[in-house]
């Protein structure tokens, strides 16, 4: 996707790595607001994950959209992603992931699931999810895990999206690894960006509070 940095050489081979940014939800938490479109410093974190993700070398990205689909293709229209509109989005995330995959033009070693909604992700946190992948000791699917928490994003290998897609089983709860613990490789870090994410206003407001930086909702209101 036009990347600023490419990662790779040293003992292990570079990756060739898509992703799907998952930008569907309806933010029913949150009342409805379009997480996505919240503005952090002035920029949507759906163009902060874009740029994580260019940033750390990913070779294709997919955008799936589907709640305020208009607005959230508006503004990722500079970006050379693939968009996937997925109008089943109201049954669950679930859905969103297959449309993305679904839409991945290109052979991958590893492609990562990535959520609109985690403000401090940046591409060195991408990296070291690839650095991870790279030097596993087994599974098929790396998982983020900060003091016992399971965090975001995920990174799968061919084997992992075929059972997937070949499956209901939903990315991000307990059941995958409770029912398929030989896919999972849980990498314990300490990095607490995983485990942020934006649920609620009050977690927006928070966010707000232990950054002293500025949050703004789509509808222009501040978090303060």
């Amino acid at each position: 996707m036009g990347c600023l940095l490419k990662q790779g050489g040293g003992l292990y081979a570079r990756l060739r790595v898509g992703a799907v940014l998952l930008a569907a939800g309806e933010g029913r938490r949150m009342g409805g607001v379009s997480k996505p479109l919240i503005r952090l410093q002035g920029v949507p974190l759906i163009n902060r994950q874009l740029i994580a993700l260019s940033g750390a070398g990913v070779d294709e990205v997919v955008v799936v959209t589907g709640h305020a689909r208009d607005a959230i293709e508006a503004q990722v229209r500079s970006f050379p992603v693939t968009l996937a509109h997925n109008a089943d989005y109201a049954q669950g995330q679930q859905s969103s992931v297959r449309a993305g995959l679904a839409a991945l033009r290109g052979n991958f070693d590893a492609v990562f699931i990535v959520l609109a909604d985690q403000p401090l992700i940046g591409s060195a946190d991408l990296v070291e999810l690839m650095a991870a992948f790279k030097k596993r000791p087994s599974g098929n699917l790396v998982v983020p895990v900060v003091k016992g928490q399971r965090g975001n994003p995920i990174l799968l290998d061919d084997v992992a999206l075929a059972q997937v897609l070949a499956s209901d089983t939903h990315l991000g709860c307990r059941q995958l690894i409770e029912r398929q613990p030989e896919l999972v490789y849980a990498f314990e870090t300490s990095n607490t960006r995983f485990t942020t994410d934006l649920d609620t206003v009050e977690d927006v407001l928070q966010l707000a509070q232990r950054t002293g930086w500025k949050l703004e909702l789509p509808s222009g209101e501040l978090a303060a």
